[in-house]
């Protein structure tokens, strides 16, 4: 299903599955793909980041991971995820692991929305909505 993510400043992307079909203003998005669902977000709406520093710490793999999504990023540094069972947990959820920040596919469909204080209040990694502040 196409997805149009928008968010305070006006900006719009189009998500198609995993990989972004578009960008421009809603308005635009919208008349290039009518009838999509439109996901309205307050904050600002860009890129989701890369986890440059050691994965924060929780009780399993999981929660590691998610902890990650939680703070708008969608991708960590191949030496901080220093076991099977991170990589896995990492690899299920699609966060990326990378040798380098910079090496990050950038089509790919991964978004971060932050209020005002700079508290990220949702994540799309790979298309999907992984994390929704209440």
């Amino acid at each position: 299903m196409l997805t149009i993510h928008t968010a305070d400043e006006g900006g719009a992307v189009a998500v198609e599955g995993a990989r972004i079909a578009g960008v421009g203003t809603l308005t635009e998005i919208q008349a290039r793909f009518p009838g999509a669902r439109v996901r309205s977000w307050p904050g600002v709406l860009g890129p989701a980041s890369v986890h440059e520093g050691p994965l924060p710490d929780a009780p399993s793999p999981r929660e590691r991971i998610h902890a990650v999504l939680k703070s708008g990023a969608t991708a960590v540094l191949e030496k901080y995820v220093d076991s099977a069972e991170l990589r896995s947990a990492a690899k299920r959820n699609d966060v990326q692991i990378l040798t380098h920040p910079t090496a990050a596919d950038q089509g790919r469909a991964d978004l971060a929305v932050f209020d005002e204080a700079g508290t990220c209040i949702a994540t799309v990694c790979a298309g999907r909505l992984v994390h929704r502040r209440r």
